[in-house]
């Protein structure tokens, strides 16, 4: 087993062994630990999982979309980007603007009912269209609110200043490299309630060493199957463009948990994938000497990657 893989499935078999049962806000039900920490050592390879085919290009289309500060869907679906379609989606039909059939509790439904998953595709790909071909749906029903890039490039105080946090944060290292205030929150409690969704991942901290950018990410909440080896691929991702616009090597992706939890309708898959041996990891090559905020998702490229087959699994919304 490479030693990226090796480390993901020791934490999903630990969970599995020692989590406690707990009900949560899907309904769904979970296997949870609290607290937990993955080391990854970017110079060897880039932590894009092996086990399961594992998207580069949703995790790379959606970190540019954290970086531009977007928060609109449409960028997402130009690269048929899907990931965050369920919230907006669910705020479109508790809106007095949607007329049509009853969604309520789509996300269960769809899964357990197949008269109705029929149903819920055709909405879906009607909202979908609509955001690619209306401005006027797409500035009003396409919007997440305030969620990761807008606090990333766009934090506002309670002093009612605008804060761009990435941008700061790049020009303190670049100044400062020692600093211990290399730091980016998602986590603003006065926007909480305009989000679609709360951030899960919700501060990173840079570490300077040796020439070497190190990266810490605290994740209040990790769905460790379907999430988290996004979440690992994305904020390596992040630190080797922040890397190369400071004209650093990559030292290491520190992964820290809060509630690290398996969905109970994820075990299965979970327990396929752990029985599965790992390849030698892929690596990143960045074919542009554009600064991270003009970065376009066809400058990157995975070099290598082998993988087993996906492992389709319910998300809960």
């Amino acid at each position: 087993m490479n030693p990226f893989d090796t480390a993901y499935h020791d934490l999903c078999a630990e969970i599995l062994k020692i989590g406690n049962q707990r009900d949560d806000r899907t309904a769904t039900g979970t296997i949870s630990k609290f607290g937990h920490q993955l080391r990854f050592d970017l110079s060897k390879g880039f932590p894009l999982l092996t086990t399961k085919k594992v998207s580069f290009k949703l995790i790379a289309t959606e970190l540019i979309w954290f970086i531009r500060g977007d928060t609109n869907l449409r960028y997402l679906l130009q690269y048929n980007n899907n990931i965050w379609n369920e919230w907006a989606f669910e705020k479109y039909v508790n809106s007095p603007d949607y007329s049509g059939p009853d969604m309520t509790n789509f996300g269960h439904r769809a899964l357990n009912e197949p008269e109705f998953k029929t149903v819920y595709d055709e909405e879906m790909a009607k909202f979908k269209n609509a955001i690619l071909h209306d401005d006027a749906f797409m500035e009003k029903h396409g919007d997440l609110g305030n969620v990761y890039g807008k606090q990333w490039r766009d934090w506002v105080g309670a002093d009612g200043k605008h804060y761009d946090q990435l941008k700061t944060v790049i020009e303190q290292i670049k100044q400062y490299p020692n600093s211990r205030r290399h730091i980016i929150s998602a986590w603003n409690p006065a926007e909480i309630d305009t989000m679609a969704l709360p951030p899960c991942h919700t501060l990173f901290q840079f570490y300077v060493e040796n020439n070497k950018l190190s990266c810490q990410l605290y994740q209040r909440s990790a769905d460790i199957f379907l999430g988290v080896p996004f979440n690992i691929a994305s904020y390596s991702l992040l630190t080797h463009l922040i890397a190369r616009e400071c004209g650093l090597e990559v030292g290491e992706f520190v992964h820290t948990f809060g509630d690290a939890h398996i969905y109970s309708n994820h075990i299965d898959a979970v327990q396929t994938q752990l029985a599965r041996t790992s390849f030698e990891p892929p690596t990143l090559r960045i074919n542009s000497d554009k600064s991270i905020f003009d970065i376009e998702y066809e400058d990157l490229e995975i070099i290598n990657y082998e993988s087993h087959p996906t492992i389709k699994a319910p998300i809960a919304v």
